[in-house]
């Protein structure tokens, strides 16, 4: 009888199971899926329509400004203390301002960056560093559209999104015991960082890869160029900091491995997508606006600007892609405001910075890169 009740028993619980995930609404939701690579490898971006179509609104180009009426005077003739932009007519020159003001700062409007009593005034930090991001922004849509941001170019909305300070910038981390005045003994690594996908890989590889120009160029890549071992080989540290690299740059991108690299072969350029092309040139980019844009900051920023080493705001992937492959959904921003497009105008430097920094690399050492990136 015992049986019985008990067999009975695992019956019932059966169809109870089989009744609750049938009708819990438990099935796979629709999935959107882009092939990147050569047919047949799975070289694909696959994610939810629902995750594709928020981040495809979270990525939304602002509307231009209308156009100026053509003509009038210069606005380095109408306007005081004008450094940058001054050959642009003063019509011109207060759409871009009005434009950057919705960009930047809507909520704070022109008092972000002047003295509205006296608009010549340089005494606001906020408007020195705006001349030198108006350069920045020139530099990148002159000197990199070839190989990186090509016809959609960028404007300060494309990294602020409305934001005094965009929202994914990085600064050197101290590690988790900072605070307390205690020496972390983790190597810089094993807690759950969001900068490398809450994994427990090495947390300060921005710093390590993504902050000077004279980084060596094969800092990232960590398999032997050859079938057998010709010289000593890099310690699994390094192989650590590239993981985390690419896991970074893959959620800054909103994007898996394959969007790249054909995971047969990681290291094979022949067979990787020509978007690893473009996120070579794009690291290197990162890392000539860090050095030669935000770095000389340091002085002209004030201290509750500076992160907790010290070190001024920085940029990375994530800056301008906000989780989109391409910035704003791809759209030409810079089509509406030619004069964001360059060459870089003069102004007041910081100490020991060129006016036009040095222009990007053509190709890279591998011989067996394609070069330059395709245009979208």
């Amino acid at each position: 009888m015992r049986t019985l009740l008990a067999v009975a028993g695992a019956v019932a619980a059966l169809f109870l199971t089989i009744a609750m995930l049938g009708t819990a609404g438990w099935t796979r939701p629709p999935m959107a899926q882009q092939q990147t690579g050569f047919r047949g490898t799975a070289m694909d971006v696959i994610e939810t329509k629902a995750n594709k179509a928020a981040k495809i609104e979270a990525n939304q180009a602002p509307a231009p400004a209308d156009p100026a009426e053509p003509g009038g005077e210069k606005a380095s003739a109408v306007y005081e203390n004008v450094k940058v932009l001054g050959d642009l007519s003063a019509d011109n020159f207060n759409r871009l301002m009005a434009s950057m003001t919705e960009w930047v700062a809507p909520e704070q409007g022109c008092t972000y960056c002047h003295n509205t009593e006296n608009m010549a005034d340089d005494s606001l930090y906020q408007k020195r560093v705006a001349r030198r991001m108006l350069q920045m922004v020139q530099h990148i849509n002159s000197t990199w559209k070839e190989n990186h941001v090509h016809e959609a170019g960028v404007t300060c909305y494309t990294c602020h999104r409305g934001q005094p300070v965009p929202k994914n910038i990085w600064f050197e981390n101290p590690g988790p015991n900072a605070g307390h005045g205690v020496i972390p003994r983790n190597n810089g690594q094993n807690v759950a960082s969001p900068q490398v996908g809450l994994t427990s890989l090495p947390y300060g590889v921005y710093a390590a890869f993504y902050a000077h120009k004279n980084t060596p160029e094969d800092a990232i890549r960590v398999n032997a160029t050859s079938a057998l071992p010709e010289t000593k080989g890099k310690p699994i540290q390094d192989a650590e900091k590239t993981f985390a690299i690419m896991i970074s740059m893959a959620q800054s991108l909103g994007v898996n491995c394959t969007y790249c690299h054909n995971t047969r072969s990681v290291a094979d350029w022949s067979t990787s997508t020509p978007n690893r092309v473009a996120a070579w040139h794009g690291i290197r980019m990162v890392r000539d606006l860090n050095e030669d844009y935000m770095l000389p900051l340091s002085s002209t920023l004030p201290p509750n600007r500076h992160g907790p080493m010290g070190d001024v705001p920085k940029m990375n992937c994530a800056t301008c892609h906000n989780g989109a492959n391409k910035p704003l959904n791809g759209a030409h921003v810079v089509e509406a405001y030619p004069e964001l497009a360059g060459p870089v105008a003069s102004a007041d430097m910081p100490a020991g910075v060129p006016v036009q920094p040095a222009t990007a690399p053509a190709a890279a050492p591998d011989p067996a890169m394609p070069a330059p990136a395709p245009k979208p």
